[in-house]
């Protein structure tokens, strides 16, 4: 196996790594891999941080491990490999009546990385995190060892491995439980919403499975946090798939392309595409659940520097500390177009997995000094809430802070040193945050 001196970076491009990566292709390429130079596993490094990196060491390149193991068309239980993109995985089975049952906002991310980092969707209110519906999953560690793993046969090292960023070993496969679906289509229901108050109303009261909610990041006053709330249930097919197709953003652009003036009056256009009475309509699964999909490489919107994202989930009875956070953000002048807020339940699957009942919030900052202050007060605000902070997002927070949100993380950890005695998978993401420093 020869392995290939790169350099490579998050989704967001302000974490960067320099080092080996290898890109096994078949499963015995990838057991001799860690039996002689183990090293932690990433997939297409959609986090938007450090959590896929390690700079200065060895990595695994995950993505040509991608092949469907099986498949029970009865049952909707299948077999990948980690390198298997949730993307692919709807357009291969939708047309036969099954889709994953938790997809994030883009199709890009694998198996592996969702499992990673036990990702939550629009439909998270109802049917909880990607892990909850993993049935098993196959591990290599340090060494060569091979185990599969289900919730029964090791529940500590199962916790410790849904959303447990990687570090109990390279996710080689995993057993998925698919949810049916009549077609390849969804019928969405588009709200404009005034602010903030109406939102979180809309919010509680949706009887919808699906549900997410544009926010406009820049409005002030009493349209404080007003946007476009989007209900949407699986349906048949549309007559005519619509919509333009993606598109690639080809170059980093210039600072004043997204200038306070400028997405301020994006932000405001894009409130009114939505009629006041609203509209319903049937899209493609694909078109509603993966929108940051319609551009290739969109990070370039941010320019050479790349940006931070800040997402948190706030519990539902400190909602106002949420309002207060979005007028912060508003007032700042830094707030680009890329802002979601969305009810969330209680399901999460690990240990170190994001998600609790309440509401979560997702913005986009250029990445500068400013923006970084701010993420920072941001942070701060989010901890006294008693709120939590994503690993698949933050490239900010202190070790203290995560720990704090996090009370399991010292359980983590012990499993983390059981599974790798000797620190080889640790990435970038567990340095900066001391994650496996001090478990018990």
């Amino acid at each position: 196996m020869l392995w290939k001196e790169t350099d490579y970076a998050g989704w967001a491009q302000v974490h960067k790594a320099h080092g080996q990566v290898a890109r096994p292709e078949r499963r015995t390429q990838l057991s001799r891999l860690m039996q002689e130079t183990p090293a932690p596993a990433h997939g297409t490094r959609r986090s938007y941080n450090d959590s896929p990196l390690n700079d200065g060491g060895a990595a695994i390149d995950m993505t040509r491990m991608d092949k469907i193991l099986g498949f029970d068309p009865e049952t909707g239980v299948l077999d990948v490999e980690a390198g298997v993109q949730l993307g692919d995985l709807v357009r291969l089975f939708a047309p036969r009546g099954w889709v994953p049952a938790v997809v994030p906002g883009t199709g890009f991310p694998t198996v592996g990385g969702a499992i990673a980092h036990d990702i939550h969707g629009k439909n998270h209110h109802v049917l909880g995190s990607f892990g909850q519906h993993v049935l098993a999953v196959t591990l290599l560690q340090p060494g060569g060892k091979q185990i599969e793993v289900t919730p029964e046969s090791d529940p500590a090292l199962w916790r410790a491995t849904m959303g447990g960023i990687g570090q109990t070993g390279v996710i080689v496969a995993a057993r998925l439980q698919m949810i049916p679906t009549p077609g390849n289509g969804m019928r969405v229901k588009e709200t404009r919403v005034a602010g903030f108050d109406a939102f979180l109303e809309l919010l509680d009261s949706s009887e919808y499975r699906y549900n997410v909610g544009w926010i406009d990041g820049t409005a002030t006053g009493s349209a404080l946090g007003r946007g476009i709330l989007e209900e949407a249930e699986l349906s048949e097919a549309p007559d005519k798939a619509k919509g333009l197709p993606a598109l690639p953003v080809p170059i980093n652009l210039p600072g004043f392309a997204l200038s306070a003036p400028t997405v301020k009056s994006f932000n405001a256009l894009y409130w009114r595409k939505v009629p006041a009475a609203g509209r319903t309509h049937v899209m493609p699964i694909a078109q509603h659940v993966f929108p940051l999909d319609k551009l290739y490489d969109w990070y370039r919107l941010y320019g050479k520097r790349g940006f931070h994202q800040f997402q948190c989930v706030v519990p539902l009875e400190n909602a106002a500390v949420l309002k207060e956070i979005v007028q912060k953000i508003a007032r700042s002048g830094l707030a680009s177009p890329l802002a979601v807020i969305k009810r969330m339940g209680e399901g999460r699957a690990g240990m170190l997995s994001f998600p609790r009942e309440g509401y979560t919030l997702a913005i986009d900052f250029p990445a500068c000094d400013k923006a970084e202050t701010l993420i920072k007060a941001l942070e701060a605000m989010t901890v006294e809430a008693g709120g939590r902070l994503y690993l698949g997002k933050d490239a900010l927070a202190t070790g203290d802070q995560i720990k704090a949100m996090y009370p399991e993380w010292e359980a983590w950890a012990a499993e983390a040193a059981k599974a790798d005695p000797d620190g080889v998978l640790i990435t970038d993401i567990v340095r900066r945050l001391q994650l496996r420093e001090g478990g018990k």
